[in-house]
């Protein structure tokens, strides 16, 4: 299939990569382009301003979490209709899972055979920047370094001596950013406050970002290195299972129906996870902790992905009749991370659902990293002696920290809560890499 693509990388997290590509993304889709967004690694909230800037959901790229044969059909999944899809780089170019440079940008970007756009930030620096740009290039020919863009250039000398530079190098110069204040978007202990919690004011730093890019961008040049590209020799990536015997029709003769938490207290969740459910044989309807005081109607399972349920503890407890709907709820219930901790019987000394009778506090130590995980309980998803690959991110802690036996365990450490209609766990997990869960979940709704 041929996708005009290109990859928005950068030689160290900071340099604007987000800006860029978020900002490229706004730009090309006022010009009318379909514009497919993606970002390389597990990240929740890149994508969430990718999805404001274009119009679609905004997917991942992980190979660690969803094994490297299915990024290039993923990308082409989320590519179908697009005129040209942009991809956000994550980290440093080459940085990757451990000391290698797998699932690194550089890695996705060979795999679905991408140009890359370095994001340079130049405020420090004058010539050097090509001697910069030129490593980058020749550290890994396999990746088609093919143009930069300078961001936080101080001024029109500045600029020259960039430009001057990197002629000698022979990599184009596709963008040159100037220093400018307001286009930055807010952070906090996890990273980047989510879309989703700033509504309108996200929007406008969107706007913000598209209207930086395409004054200071070569927009034209963008796509046509986008559009050089190569066919991509993969077929695109589907849903599409054959229901499970087990899976049967509710009494009033509709799909069941999995309920899917939502709202600003619970952003995290992958787009393929809501069309895998769908096509195990699901109805998925969303509900909003902080204002449902109800489940979906016929509600038949429960998931409860991640988020920032810290933030909205006293709201979330205030919502006492659905607390007490969750923790009565008798259905298969799924929870990563912040659901986990909406389970549980108290955060930060607000109560919770109680469904699991485990406290739940705000740390300062930060849990992050890809885990190598094996299941060693049975759960509604899990089989015993499986194994998982996932991403761990929070800053919380439970007591205790976990059943006996734990739901996972990988290097030494044991976490989560394991039952028959029960899985939660600090782990969050791609289900493209592991589509069965979709369907097990589905056929265990009574």
């Amino acid at each position: 299939m041929v996708v005009p693509r290109l990859v928005i990388a950068a030689p160290s997290s900071g340099s604007g990569k987000t800006t860029v590509a978020t900002g490229l993304m706004a730009a090309l889709r006022a010009r009318g382009l379909r514009v497919s967004p993606h970002k390389v690694g597990p990240d929740y909230i890149d994508p969430g301003y990718h999805a404001l800037a274009t119009g679609r959901p905004g997917r991942n790229l992980d190979p660690w979490l969803t094994g490297e044969d299915r990024v290039a059909p993923l990308f082409l999944h989320g590519a179908r209709d697009a005129d040209i899809a942009v991809v956000e780089g994550v980290m440093g170019l080459y940085d990757g899972a451990g000391s290698g440079d797998f699932a690194s940008t550089a890695h996705v970007a060979r795999l679905i055979g991408a140009p890359v756009v370095l994001v340079v930030d130049a405020a420090r620096q004058g010539r050097s920047v090509a001697a910069l740009v030129q490593g980058f290039a020749s550290f890994d020919t396999r990746v088609r370094l093919a143009g930069v863009i300078l961001n936080r250039v101080g001024s029109p000398r500045h600029e020259e001596i960039c430009r001057a530079a990197l002629d000698e190098s022979g990599i184009s110069v596709l963008g040159v950013i100037p220093r400018v204040d307001g286009v930055a978007t807010p952070s906090r202990h996890l990273g980047l406050i989510p879309a989703a919690e700033r509504s309108g004011d996200a929007v406008a730093a969107v706007e913000r970002m598209g209207a930086l890019v395409a004054g200071s961008c070569d927009l034209e040049g963008l796509v046509a290195l986008a559009r050089s590209a190569p066919p991509l020799p993969a077929h695109p990536w589907t849903p599409a299972l054959p229901p499970s015997p087990a899976v049967t029709a509710t009494a009033s003769g509709g799909r069941p129906v999995v309920a899917v938490a939502g709202g600003a207290a619970f952003t995290f969740g992958y787009a393929e996870q809501v069309e895998l459910l769908a096509a195990a044989g699901a109805e998925v309807a969303t509900f909003d902790p902080l204002r449902d005081e109800c489940l979906p109607e016929n509600a038949g399972a429960v998931v409860i992905g991640g988020g920032f349920p810290e933030m909205y503890a006293a709201e979330l407890s205030a919502n006492e009749p659905l607390r007490r709907r969750v923790a009565a709820f008798d259905g298969p219930i799924v929870a990563e991370c912040a659901g986990l901790l909406y389970l549980a019987r108290e955060l930060d000394g607000h109560p919770m659902c109680g469904r699991l009778d485990v406290t739940a506090t705000m740390t300062g130590r930060l849990m992050l990293g890809y885990r190598d995980a094996v299941a060693t309980a049975k759960s509604v998803l899990t089989r015993e002696g499986e194994r998982y690959r996932g991403h761990e991110f929070h800053r919380t802690a439970t007591d205790p920290g976990h059943a006996t036996p734990p739901l996972f365990r990988w290097r030494g450490a044991a976490d989560g809560f394991a039952e028959p209609l029960l899985a939660a766990s600090y782990l969050h997990l791609h289900w493209a890499g592991s589509p069965e869960l979709a369907e097990r979940l589905v056929a265990a709704i009574g």
